[in-house]
């Protein structure tokens, strides 16, 4: 049955959760903020598939390039996010703690274990919930910004973000307008030839560009797309079985 823990207790057991993920590892945090020991134990979690969602970012150019560096750990931006869940493939932890915090527990929290192999369906319901929220996010690639005299090779797809603010939507809100969910116009947008997937992540192609679409970066969500509020998405939902 669940497990009721305090503050250390949480803290004990949530290292475990990550240090014995064998499969996968969902880490579902309002903030991207990791502790020493976080980024410890995600470094060591090399081939395996670690999900992060998060809702807002407050990570240091060091820490970035930090992340940046274990590219099995993938990110993932969702709105209005305030939930705290950890999740690998045998127990859940819902939690009051933060990743920032793990490792050095200051402050008083509390979490409740869930075991797959004692509570299948409570550990079900968890987990369906944080594959919900995973699958609503928008993938984004957090990124350091760089001096204008050094470009990156995405340069000629970045805009300023404040530039046609107005008439342009990121992938999350679009797909919000269009009755879908993010995942089902990322796949569509994919078919269409409007992005593409290089090594492990998202990129937008010449044809998404003619399309209207373009590639933002923001120190808060890190790298993201941007389309038309008008955009012609007939043979993307077409795809998708949408109509």
């Amino acid at each position: 049955m669940a497990k009721f823990l305090g503050s250390s207790a949480t803290a004990f057991h949530l290292e475990q959760l990550i240090k014995t993920a064998r499969e996968r590892l969902v880490l579902i945090n309002p903030l991207l903020k990791f502790s020493g020991r976080t980024k410890e134990l995600l470094e060591e979690k090399s081939g395996l598939d670690v999900q992060v969602v998060y809702g807002k970012c407050d990570l240091q150019p060091d820490e970035v390039q930090g992340l940046r560096g274990v590219p099995f750990v993938h990110t993932h931006f969702c709105r209005s996010l305030t939930a705290k869940c950890y999740v690998n493939e045998q127990q859940c932890i819902v939690t009051s703690l933060d990743l920032l915090d793990f490792g050095q527990v200051t402050n008083n929290e509390v979490g409740v274990l869930i075991s797959r192999a004692e509570d299948p369906d409570l550990y079900n319901d968890a987990n369906e919930e944080a594959q919900r929220l995973l699958r609503l996010s928008e993938e984004v690639r957090i990124r350091v910004d760089k001096p204008e005299s050094a470009p990156s090779p995405n340069a000629a797809l970045r805009s300023d973000e404040n530039a046609s603010a107005a008439a342009k939507l990121s992938t999350h809100r679009l797909a919000k307008k269009l009755g879908l969910k993010t995942h089902e116009l990322l796949d569509g947008l994919q078919r269409l030839g409007a992005i593409e997937v290089a090594s492990g992540h998202k990129q937008l192609t010449q044809h998404g560009l003619k399309l209207g679409g373009e590639f933002r970066s923001s120190t808060r969500f890190g790298d993201y797309f941007v389309w038309p509020e008008n955009f012609e998405l007939s043979s993307v939902g077409e795809t998708n079985g949408v109509h």
